[in-house]
């Protein structure tokens, strides 16, 4: 079981170098990851995580890091192809990907961009093709119904073999996220709030993408929730979850549970490992 952390990129927490700091702080607890949110806009300031990513990446040695969850669907794939193996790059292999139609839909029509499900879920599903495409380092084309590419080769590739980790978001009970994940290398599931995802799902969820799985190489399977600076406590708490397939422990960093101040404290206490 790998431990992370989970935390907005708005708010208190929208300056790139506090979440450098937090990032630092983090691998000097021991935790595993550090996981920034992927929003643009609403009221209050917001940082940009590529931005953000960056700076975790120079100021940390070990820990793993990326956006949970990138939406693809109001990216040009190309551009994140690049910026992701930059990081990788930069990072000497630590990024992980994470991916999904992204939430609210209000983000997308403030911008004019499309916010039915149906077309995020398919520029989702082109952009990951191309961006893996990309990633190969090899002569790539593509010509699909929202993204096309004339034949290009993208240097350097990827550090990390066979790709960057990709993991992929999405609200249970959908399955369609599910099965996409099932084509990657992890899954980060959740139910649309107000509702939380509870141990049942998540054996569910297992279940389901086992069924769809067609790889044999590793898979992550992400929970995530709150636990107290005791890490004893904490694992009682983590230990069902970890019991029914979960790899990986997401705490959930942010200022609705309290100040800045309490966040740092609970990160500086450590991930809840028996």
């Amino acid at each position: 079981m790998r431990y992370g952390i989970n935390i907005p990129n708005f708010g208190d927490y929208h300056d790139p170098s506090v979440l450098a700091m937090l990032a630092w702080e983090a691998e000097e607890a021991d935790w595993d990851g550090f996981f920034i949110w992927d929003h643009i806009h609403g009221d209050m300031p917001f940082g940009d995580p590529t931005v953000a990513l960056a700076a975790i990446a120079t100021r940390t040695e070990g820990i793993r890091f990326g956006a949970m969850i990138t939406p693809l669907a109001r990216r040009r794939p190309w551009k994140v192809a690049r910026e992701m193996v930059s990081l990788d790059q930069l990072s000497g292999g630590r990024l992980m990907m994470g991916v999904g139609l992204g939430n609210p839909p209000a983000e997308f029509e403030a911008f004019g961009e499309p916010a039915s499900p149906r077309v995020r879920a398919e520029k989702l599903d082109e952009a990951l093709e191309v961006i893996t495409g990309l990633w190969a380092g090899e002569p790539f084309s593509y010509q699909g119904e929202h993204f096309d590419v004339e034949e290009v080769t993208f240097l350097p590739k990827p550090l990390q073999s066979p790709r960057i980790p990709i993991w992929v978001g999405g609200f249970w009970p959908n399955r369609a996220p599910m099965r996409r994940a099932a084509r990657f290398d992890g899954v980060y599931p959740a139910r649309d709030w107000p509702d939380t995802l509870s141990v049942e799902d998540l054996r569910e969820i297992i279940g389901y993408i086992q069924g769809h799985r067609t790889g044999s190489g590793d898979f992550d399977v992400v929970a995530g929730g709150l636990t107290p600076g005791d890490p004893e406590k904490g694992a009682e708490i983590v230990e069902p979850w970890r019991a029914v397939g979960a790899t990986w422990w997401s705490e959930d960093i942010n200022g609705w549970r309290g100040s800045l101040d309490e966040m740092r404290e609970r990160i500086r206490a450590g991930p809840p490992r028996a």
